[in-house]
């Protein structure tokens, strides 16, 4: 285990130095020392490395934390290796709220963006679970009904696309094609203090996690309360992954891509995956969002669309690998 997250910890921090060194003005490792020691009198390059590369790398490692553990969070409690955070309806919901705020009120300041997105991403969640209670919970019903919920939420958002102004409807393309491009320090500092704490309790919570995953009727017998288990994953998911979204727009395929790949090199016990898929996950992002400002430079590509390009394969070739298993 310390040897997996040596390297994964390892490899974000050459991401990281990638991600300073590479840009429209090359730096070179002195430069970016010099800039982060303060031992050398460059202001400019104090400006590119500390105001504008390093909180959007650090952002995109928080974002991929958040996705990772949450897809993990999700899997486990439905018991299904295709589910990602989405099947709660927090992606619809987040998406819903954000594009009524920037195309029906356009006088708002975008500083209440993120707000509208987690609001959108935990009401639409609640609804969810509350519409899958039936004298209790199963992941088949919370997985059907969050898909419906998330298809009509999602139909909102088309009709405000469709007969809104043009201007403002771009401003939400934006925003929903998933980019920490506008990363800064306050983004950093508050993303982290959203996810921090339901992380940490997703850790401590594995045991729970790893008895709910052997199912309902196993769970009960060795005297799990399966429903408060399953609400608390829920509600842990929700909020790692509505903040998140909020933050960052729609990042997907990372939820669903960096639990399958921390499950295979860390295990199911989830003492071991969560911290791997968290760390997964700020890989992911963080090379999507290094690939995506290098790749077609000077333009910049989105880091949710990378990351659906890596993604989309991924989810095809776990379909086809799956292929006879029994439904």
């Amino acid at each position: 285990m310390i040897a997996i997250l040596t390297s994964l910890i390892l490899t974000i921090v050459a991401l990281l130095m990638a991600s300073l060194s590479i840009g429209d003005v090359p730096l070179s490792w002195r430069d970016i020392t010099a800039a982060l020691l303060h031992t050398g009198y460059a202001p400019q390059t104090e400006t590119i490395v500390l105001d504008l590369r390093l909180p959007r790398a650090l952002l995109a490692l928080l974002v991929g934390m958040g996705l990772g553990a949450a897809g993990a969070l999700v899997q486990t409690v439905m018991r299904n290796p295709l589910a990602e955070p989405g099947i709660l309806g927090i992606n619809a919901g987040a998406a819903l709220f954000v594009t009524v705020l920037i195309v029906a009120f356009p006088a708002v300041s975008i500083a209440f963006l993120p707000w509208a997105g987690f609001a959108g991403a935990s009401a639409t969640a609640a609804l969810v679970y509350a519409l899958s209670w039936r004298q209790g919970t199963s992941s088949l019903r919370v997985i059907l009904i969050g898909i419906g919920v998330g298809s009509v939420v999602g139909a909102g958002t088309t009709v405000l696309m469709a007969f809104g102004d043009i201007r403002y409807v771009q401003r939400a393309m934006i925003w929903l094609a998933g980019s920490v491009h506008d990363g800064d320090w306050h983004r950093v500092r508050t993303l982290l203090l959203w996810i921090a704490p339901p992380l940490a309790l997703a850790c401590m919570f594995w045991r729970e996690l790893d008895l709910i995953r052997l199912g309902d009727q196993t769970a009960r017998a060795l005297g799990q309360r399966v429903e408060h288990a399953r609400g608390m994953a829920i509600v842990l998911c929700t909020l790692i992954a509505g903040a998140v979204v909020a933050f960052a727009g729609l990042i997907g395929f990372v939820g669903l891509v960096a639990p399958h790949i921390a499950r295979f090199i860390a295990g199911p016990g989830h003492s071991r995956l969560l911290p791997v898929a968290a760390l997964t996950g700020g890989v992911l992002v963080m090379a999507a969002d290094l690939l995506g400002r290098t790749i077609v430079a000077p333009a910049q590509l989105p880091a949710g669309l990378v990351a659906a390009l890596i993604g989309a394969p991924f989810f095809g070739w776990l379909l086809w690998r799956r292929r006879h298993v029994p439904a």
